[in-house]
């Protein structure tokens, strides 16, 4: 019998493809490799990875240097082949819903980074999350943030009518919640996940469209992206993205099991 929920989530990854240019939008490979730059210091080179979303494969191309291997799950045929055509080496790309991927080997590192604002079911995701890694290994979230200072300007231009509000872009991207840090550590929480750093990627004044046109056009350059970057340590309730590094929360065989066990 088709599990007809299934095919429509693969149809809906697939509609989404089409709304992506990660490749050509400087906004979106900036705050990729900012991502990886702030999780470069938990890595190990002998590390194995795993990937939710490979989008196409420019963030894989990324991590990929920094560990022995990276399996990269996706769920939309139209992305893996993107990702595939880099001819990514120590990867593997797996054509399967984050929900019903299953490993026989642990990982140490798990990436789900602008992964959990497109999800429908977080804490089924977080679920398949903590069963492929080992007790020391190390999660990596990212999500956009609702509070970014390009959203509150936003709100204060009256183009939203809430900071947690979908807005079109949103929508467009398949994006189905809006995260602000209270948010992420409690559906973090909630998944048995102890947030070990949490911080903002890129203080981020301006939409995605208008920073890439700032780049274009050479007004935001090296300089000021280093700035904007170093500014989201002060301000990461600012940041255009959240982030948190997790491990797993372990419980205490001699402790009594809590009434949500």
């Amino acid at each position: 019998m088709v599990d007809t929920r299934r095919t429509d989530e693969r149809e809906f990854l697939d509609r989404t493809v089409d709304t992506y240019v990660p490749s050509t939008s400087p906004q979106e490979m900036l705050s990729k490799r900012l991502t990886v730059r702030t999780f470069a210091p938990f890595l190990q080179r002998t590390g194995r990875a795993l990937e939710l979303g490979s989008s196409d494969g420019y963030m894989t191309s990324l991590i990929a240097p920094l560990v022995s291997h990276v399996d990269v799950v996706e769920g939309s045929t139209r992305f893996l082949e993107m990702a595939r055509a880099r001819n990514i080496p120590n990867t593997t790309l797996i054509h399967t819903l984050f929900e019903e991927f299953e490993s026989t080997r642990p990982y140490d590192y798990v990436f789900a980074t602008y992964v959990l604002e497109h999800v429908t079911d977080v804490s089924r995701v977080l679920q398949v999350i903590r069963s492929v890694m080992k007790d020391e290994s190390l999660l990596f979230v990212v999500v956009p943030n609702a509070r970014a200072a390009s959203r509150q300007l936003a709100l204060h231009m009256g183009l939203i009518s809430d900071l947690k509000s979908l807005s079109e872009n949103d929508i467009r991207h398949g994006h189905r919640r809006v995260y602000d840090r209270v948010s992420l550590n409690k559906d973090l929480a909630e998944g048995e996940f102890l947030t070990i750093a949490q911080g903002g990627i890129l203080f981020k004044p301006f939409a995605d469209f208008q920073m890439d046109k700032l780049m274009e056009h050479g007004i935001i350059q090296e300089p000021q992206r280093e700035g904007l970057y170093s500014l989201g340590f002060e301000y990461p309730d600012l940041c255009g993205y959240l982030y948190s590094i997790c491990k797993k929360r372990l419980h205490d065989p001699m402790s009594p099991p809590s009434q949500n066990s």
